[in-house]
């Protein structure tokens, strides 16, 4: 697998990989056919999984590389400021860049039916997915930077480092699409319309991964910021969305080991691949 990623280009990478990460939200999705109702604590821990994975990621994937390329940079003399100044400033400009977004466009938060962005007559469903397609942008975006980063051969990064970002983002997206489209199932919604609005959080993922990919590999000196920039957009999805989501039980002990675990495996991913 390793060698057909190698042999490529990083945005066919890219597109592959995120590919599969979109898969596995509509096989996440699918499960509202078999099943209506899933268990509270169940869909819990769940999402705890999905923010360890993100968190793990924001950092072995993305924030290290991006230190590591400044570091090496400055270096060269191709960059004058602090290697930490990118990292910095790439990590806060995503989290404000999200934040801008949830301000402006309408969506609705699925679990409390919070409205927010601008005004809109938009039905729910639309609203719905709206809300899903502003947290996997940045998801999408880390699996393609990460290809491009490894393709310009940036310190820390490699296509095993990627491919373990791809797998670990396609495992955290299973339970992210079952528990978009079981809950919406349980509501009253029909089977087939649960199915395709949780299935289309993951359908910016490949558009959102081809423009992260031919941004990193033609902009060198921007790559920096690039890749703090996914890792702060997905911390502040974790910490916006998945934490207090998971946490709504007044027993949150399954949502924080699954947050655990979520953050074990892509570590052991991306040590094991990377």
């Amino acid at each position: 697998m390793i060698e057909f990623f190698e042999n490529t280009s990083p945005v066919i990478a890219a597109l592959v990989g995120t590919a599969f990460t979109y898969f596995m939200t509509a096989t996440g999705a699918a499960m509202v056919f078999p099943f209506k109702k899933i268990n509270q604590k169940i869909l819990n821990g769940m999402l705890g999984f999905s923010a360890g994975v993100m968190i793990a990621a924001s950092f072995w994937s993305l924030l290290n590389p991006a230190i590591l390329l400044a570091e090496e940079l400055r270096e060269s003399g191709a960059m004058s400021a602090p290697s930490w100044v990118p990292a910095v400033i790439g990590f806060l400009s995503g989290g404000i860049f999200l934040l801008l977004v949830d301000k402006i466009l309408p969506h609705i938060h699925m679990e409390t039916n919070h409205k927010e962005g601008v005004k809109s007559s938009w039905q729910r469903s639309v609203l719905l997915v709206s809300a899903i397609t502003i947290h996997n942008v940045p998801e999408g975006l880390a699996v393609g930077v990460a290809f491009g980063a490894a393709a310009a051969g940036i310190p820390g990064a490699s296509i095993g480092a990627a491919v373990a970002l791809a797998i670990g983002i396609g495992i955290q997206n299973f339970p992210e699409g079952a528990a978009v489209s079981i809950p919406l199932r349980r509501e009253g919604m029909s089977r087939g319309k649960s199915f395709m609005i949780g299935q289309y959080s993951g359908v910016v993922e490949p558009i959102a991964g081809v423009l992260g990919a031919l941004l990193a590999v033609s902009l060198r000196n921007f790559l920096p910021y690039a890749l703090a920039f996914a890792a702060g957009a997905m911390i502040y999805v974790v910490i916006e969305e998945l934490i207090p989501e998971s946490q709504m039980l007044k027993t949150s002990k399954i949502a924080t080991i699954g947050a655990m675990l979520g953050f074990s495996v892509m570590m052991l991913l991306d040590v094991a691949l990377g």
